[in-house]
């Protein structure tokens, strides 16, 4: 392989929060013949803009494929596809070099069948030890979290705002935690919706009413699936009571 090619291995590697000794095993070389090239992918990575800091890590939760669909031939992959425990509801991690010793850390909440983007946080400036603790509190609610590539985390996330912007939803202003992800150019490549259809499941707080009358201006009654809950507590589909 290339000096080139293994850059890039190493680099990808690295965005998917892989350790140097993890990297040397995936490449089948030695951890000596691995750290001058780790050092190389960081010495280019501090000579980019601040938006572009070396990417240490980006994570999402297990099943955040539920209901959607993408090309195969992108490589991405779920460690838990059938579970629907959270389906429709995707959280993002993305963790980036910040100076010498800390980590600048950006979470996202997307509602990946209907309203895109529904909370940001960040940039939060930690270590990597408070990293690590902050990945299992952030994840704390799902089944587990997979390591990801960049590319795939900005496709839902990016992606999620342009098809809730296509339903008549204005996103969320996220700009600080936006820069985390880099460039987006559209069309996405994930076909977003429960199944390809828009599904808006109200939570906590929602003005549901509100939202569904947008869905019936921006797409006509019956072209989409709505769960919100009565005064009584009972679950009611397809209609605001």
């Amino acid at each position: 392989m290339e000096h080139a090619e293994l850059l890039d291995r190493v680099r990808e590697l690295r965005g998917e929060g892989k350790s140097p000794k993890q990297i040397a095993r995936a490449l089948g070389l030695s951890p000596a013949a691995v750290a001058p090239l780790v050092r190389e992918v960081a010495a280019a990575a501090a000579q980019r803009e601040p938006g572009e800091a070396e990417l240490l890590g980006c994570w999402m939760n297990s099943g955040w494929s539920a209901g959607l669909a993408f090309d195969a031939s992108r490589g991405w992959s779920d460690d838990a596809p059938d579970d629907t425990s959270a389906a429709g509801m995707v959280s993002v991690l993305v963790a980036r070099r910040h100076g010498y010793d800390k980590v600048s850390v950006c979470g996202y909440l997307a509602d990946v069948y209907c309203l895109g983007v529904r909370n940001a946080m960040g940039p939060e400036i930690m270590d990597e030890r408070e990293l690590s603790k902050y990945r299992q509190f952030f994840f704390g609610e799902y089944a587990g979290w997979q390591a990801v590539p960049l590319e795939l985390a900005r496709q839902v996330v990016m992606g999620s705002v342009e098809y809730a912007r296509g339903l008549g939803f204005e996103p969320l202003r996220f700009d600080e935690a936006q820069g985390h992800l880099g460039e987006w150019e559209i069309p996405s490549a994930i076909t977003f919706g429960r199944n390809g259809r828009p599904f808006y499941a109200a939570v906590a707080d929602d003005e549901a009413r509100k939202i569904v009358r947008v869905l019936e201006k921006s797409l006509g009654a019956g072209n989409f699936d709505y769960e919100v809950e009565s005064a009584d507590g009972a679950s009611l589909w397809g209609r605001v009571v």
